[in-house]
């Protein structure tokens, strides 16, 4: 296993505890949801570009992939 591909692994670890944390003693704050959505498109985009080697990829790919992130978690916000 690379180097890189073992700090992306525990930072996506360090990221799904964290977000378990986050919503197990912050379950009262107004901005829960949006702040467990933001971590999980953290996870998104280090699983994308660094497990699938987006990052090699052609830039409509990229530009698609972040394109989406955001259509998707902002129609998630306002239906919320």
């Amino acid at each position: 296993m690379k180097k890189s591909s073992l700090y992306t692994w525990i930072v996506l670890i360090i990221l799904t505890v964290l977000s378990g944390l986050i919503s197990n003693y912050f379950f009262e704050v107004d901005y829960l949801v949006e702040l467990i959505l933001l971590l999980a498109a953290l996870k998104f985009l280090a699983v994308a570009y660094y497990f699938m080697e987006l990052k090699k990829a052609h830039v409509f790919w990229k530009t698609a992939t972040i394109a989406f992130l955001i259509i998707f978690i902002g129609t998630i916000i306002v239906l919320l």
